[in-house]
């Protein structure tokens, strides 16, 4: 890894089904995220994909890029800024920002995003991974 390295993302369909599907592994059963009829009440209009899920996409491409180390000492610090809808395909992306030097070895800091279709970003932020 090196100073501006594109990291290799990928794009996520995000469907009432990945929602539910979601909603079931981790146990959030909001009805934000799952009935339309109340999440059509809040001030989103209609229901949302958790942002964890969109923070799970961010987990995906840190695992891709970095399989034998992110799981081992993978960090983020990231800010949802916009909610993902059902039917949006968002667009995963990464860039390493620097390699340092630390008692533990060498550390790949990145900006990392999920965009929506409009190129607004979802969630956005910094990770680090240690580099094998």
């Amino acid at each position: 890894m090196r100073q501006g390295q594109r990291l290799k993302g990928f794009t996520r369909s995000v469907t009432h089904d990945r929602i539910a599907a979601y909603a079931d592994a981790s146990g959030d059963h909001n009805p934000l995220h799952l009935d339309e009829e109340y999440a059509r009440s809040t001030q989103f209009g209609g229901v949302i994909a958790h942002g964890m899920l969109s923070m799970a996409f961010v987990c995906e491409l840190m695992a891709a890029n970095f399989p034998d180390t992110w799981h081992a000492g993978g960090k983020m610090k990231l800010r949802f800024k916009a909610p993902v809808l059902p039917g949006e395909t968002v667009e995963v992306t990464g860039e390493v920002q620097s390699v340092r030097q630390t008692e533990q070895g060498q550390v790949a800091q990145c900006s990392v995003a999920c965009l929506k279709p409009d190129g607004t970003e979802a969630l956005s932020g910094t990770v680090s991974a240690p580099v094998s």
